[in-house]
Formats: C-alpha cells, structure tokens, sequence
C-alpha cells in the first residue's frame, strides 16, 4: 500500500484509508502526496493501528484547500469513517447553520447544540475543527458576502466598510441580491462545487476567479503561517498590499491590505480615492499618488515590506514616493502569470530590487502569503468598487 504515494499528486484534495472496501478514515490534505506519505513514517500508536487495518489508500483533488476543507466535512457525515468518529464524540464536531431567513447570519454550532437548530435551518458539517471552519467561513465570506449585523439598523456595521457586509444593515443590499449570494454559500458548502463554478463562470466572473484561485495557508495542517513565524523572526511582520481598481477610468480607487505576521489585519485595511482624475488612465500615478497619501500617516507605523500589484516600473515608482520621506523598505511587485487555458499559473512572478538576500529567501519561500497579501487588495477595492455600482 506505502507504493501508491508516488502516483499521488502535490496537489490540495482529501483522502480515505479503506478496509474492504468500507472507508475507515477521511483526511483532507494541502499537499495529498506529502500528507499521506506521513502515515507511513508515524511512530503514533493510533495511526499505526489505523493504517496497519486499511488494506487500500485514495485520493480525489480539490480545487483549493477551502474546497478539501469541506469535502472532508462532507465525506465523514456520508461515511461516518470510524476513526474519524473514534477520535471524537459528536459534541465535539461543530456545523456551519445558515437560517432559514430574509436576511440569514451564519454562525458556527457545537455538536451538543445542532439538533435544537435542524429543523428550521440548513445545516452543514460534522467539521472536526471549530478553528478551521471559522476560517473557511471567513474566506466563504470574501467571496460571497453575508451580513453578521442586524438588518436595517440603521448605521453601517464595521465588516460593510471593509467589504465583508453587503449592507444588510443600512439597506444597500435587496433581499433577492443578498439570497443569491446566500444560494452560492449553501452550494459551497454543500460540495456541489462544480455546480456553482458552472453557475458563476455566467454570472460572476470575479467571485468564479476568486474561488477558483482561493489559497489560504491557515486551512493546512502544520500551517505554512506557522512556518513563516519561525522562519523569519523579527525581520518581516507587517507587509502592506496596495491595488489600483477601476471600471474604464470612473471611480478610481487604491486599496491597502496589511498582514502582520503571515495573517490579514482588516481593521488597518485602507480605501484611497483618486482625487487626481487627471491620472485616472495613469495607474504609475495613480499609485504614486495613493502612497505618498499612505505615508502621511506616521500615525500607522511603518511597513516591513510594501506589496504592490504590477512589475519593475510600478516598483520603481512606489520606491521614488518612499525615497522622498527617507523610507527605504524592500518593495516587491508581483504580476499573475496566465497559464495556456487562461488559469493562473502556480506561483505569480515576484519582482525585487535591491532587496536583501536574506529577506529575499523568506519571501520566495512564503509566495502563497504574498498571493493573499494582493489578493486582499484586490478584493478590498473591488467591493468597494461593487457597493459604489449599487448607489
């Protein structure tokens, strides 16, 4: 059986270990082939007896960790793996519940609560990590957004400034738009993947590319997040993201994402708008002029590397706007690489200057954090952009 891993891709997906045919143990992995190939070098007394009875290891891929994230959940309330169950009793899953409302704010459910909220709800899980979920939830929630705030309250809530509330609160959002949005997160987790890419790839090519190249290392086990705080010590703990979002030169704004220590702090998150529509075809300027505003604020600390959207010229810019205030932080420019059928190619293309060796090293080794930190950017400006259509 330990012979199947080399046909085994690298690749996000989930597992089962079988007897007989009868799934004995689901897992969910990032990296299928590194994560299974562990279980035959464990020295852990319960995995050794689990993988000693399975007589069969398989695999199906995912499209993200997210979406392994929920077909594990998925599969292990299908099966009811006995060693998945073993391992906990039912109060100790929890489950995704999404009201059956005008205007529903999922929430998380321990297993002891979930049977008072059956009937009248959807229901989702057993997941076997509230921490997990909770984070599934949150990335869910970038793409497709859901209130948590009380409907029509009639001031907007903090998550509707940052993009994270459609506006249920201040009634910027109908009950049909907001439904919909609700029907994408229930197919999401539902498993019914392919359904919903179908559906959005005509209806909503931003969120079908997003989710469609949604990476969060916190999803995995032994977090790459966690390596990335041992890796680089003191050295790089605040990264800072900056997008330029527009639609054919109206409403032209610049979006900040901040990271401290490899994870999205949304409360320093910051909207610029142009105000030089002169520069409104001009994104170097447009930058240009985001930044030298960003770095008027003292106040906010200082960044241990600038991310910007685009290549040499954009960080030859950013770099002449930090020169003038004696700021000399690396600047790093990272630009989507398409791949022959129009999907993203495995790792973006990083552009440095003048960049240490050291941080370099770290940087090249924690791309998927750097995909996040522009991927925040992005989505920051462009639900910005989203609400301002809705007006």
């Amino acid at each position: 059986m330990k012979s199947i891993t080399k046909k085994i891709p690298n690749k996000p997906g989930i597992y089962w270990f079988s007897k007989k045919g009868e799934k004995i143990y689901v897992g969910k992995a990032g990296l299928l082939k590194k994560r299974i190939a562990s279980y035959f070098r464990t020295k852990d007394p319960r995995i050794f007896e689990m993988v000693g009875e399975a007589d069969n290891v398989s695999f199906k891929k995912a499209g993200s960790v997210l979406e392994a994230v929920i077909l594990e959940a998925n599969a292990i309330k299908k099966y009811l793996p006995k060693y998945n169950i073993k391992e906990k009793d039912n109060r100790s899953f929890v489950y995704l519940v999404i009201p059956k409302e005008d205007f529903p704010r999922p929430f998380i459910a321990r297993g002891r609560e979930v049977e008072k909220y059956a009937s009248k709800n959807n229901v989702f899980g057993p997941y076997q990590s509230y921490r997990i979920l909770k984070i599934a939830l949150n990335l869910a929630r970038k793409i497709f957004p859901f209130g948590m705030c009380r409907p029509n309250q009639g001031k907007p809530c903090f998550d509707y400034q940052i993009g994270l509330c459609p506006g249920i609160c201040v009634g910027a959002i109908s009950k049909k738009d907001y439904q919909k949005n609700i029907k994408n997160l229930t197919l999401l987790f539902k498993g019914e993947h392919k359904r919903l890419f179908k559906k959005l790839k005509k209806t909503d090519p931003e969120a079908f590319y997003a989710l469609k190249h949604v990476q969060d290392v916190a999803l995995i086990s032994n977090s790459k997040i966690g390596n990335w705080k041992l890796k680089i010590g003191n050295s790089v703990q605040r990264i800072e993201g900056f997008d330029i979002s527009h639609l054919h030169g109206s409403e032209p704004v610049g979006a900040m994402s901040v990271f401290i220590n490899g994870e999205a702090d949304n409360s320093k998150y910051r909207l610029f708008k142009i105000r030089n529509m002169e520069n409104k075809f001009d994104d170097m300027a447009m930058l240009s002029e985001i930044l030298e505003r960003r770095f008027n604020h003292d106040e906010w600390g200082k960044p241990d590397v600038v991310l910007i959207d685009g290549g040499r010229n954009q960080i030859t810019a950013a770099k002449n706007v930090l020169a003038k205030r004696n700021i000399f932080v690396p600047v790093i420019g990272i630009v989507k690489i398409l791949g022959h059928s129009g999907s993203a190619a495995e790792g973006d293309k990083l552009y440095f200057q003048n960049t240490k060796p050291s941080v370099k090293k770290i940087l090249l080794t924690s791309r998927q954090v750097l995909q996040q930190v522009r991927n925040e950017a992005h989505r920051f400006a462009i639900s910005f952009q989203r609400r301002k259509r809705k007006i």
